[in-house]
């Protein structure tokens, strides 16, 4: 799965079959980030969007446990190879709640972003950021998912 990833700007359609595949290739995603970029994560609640943010901190070295930070906004992780700032914002109000926590800060610094729910945020996210929705498909099992890449 993670070979079709390599070397391959654009878009990519993967699918996982199991909650382990779908944090192998967060941790894949996770390993080659890098500084300064931001990855916009979509999909419906329970698509698996936390385990893919697991994978994720897992392939920057994050050892720390990595849940949705639903009720602040941002967690932040500085335990591994690039700090990680990971965002929900399934809860924000309005985009003008981003500038209170100083969203361009963690957009454009050091670290690498990854933004569940990005899409109620659509209008701030950079250009040049990495998307990656989240599916599922009951007809192809509990487990199963559709990931879609556009980087």
């Amino acid at each position: 799965m993670t070979d079709y990833l390599k070397g391959h700007p654009g878009s990519r359609i993967l699918e996982t079959r199991s909650h382990q595949e779908t944090y192998e290739l967060g941790r894949f995603m996770g390993e080659k980030a890098a500084a300064g970029q931001v990855y916009c994560l979509d999909g419906d609640l329970g698509a698996g969007k936390t385990v893919f943010a697991q994978g994720f901190a897992a392939g920057l070295g994050i050892a720390e446990p990595v849940n949705s930070p639903t009720f602040t906004i941002i967690q932040q992780y500085e335990g591994g190879r690039l700090p990680f700032y990971h965002f929900d914002v399934y809860r924000i109000g309005d985009v003008e709640e981003m500038d209170e926590v100083g969203y361009e800060d963690y957009f454009y610094g050091d670290g690498v972003c990854l933004i569940e729910w990005s899409e109620l945020i659509r209008e701030i996210l950079p250009e040049e950021a990495v998307r990656v929705k989240i599916e599922k498909n009951l007809d192809k099992g509990l487990d199963y998912r559709k990931i879609s890449i556009e980087m």
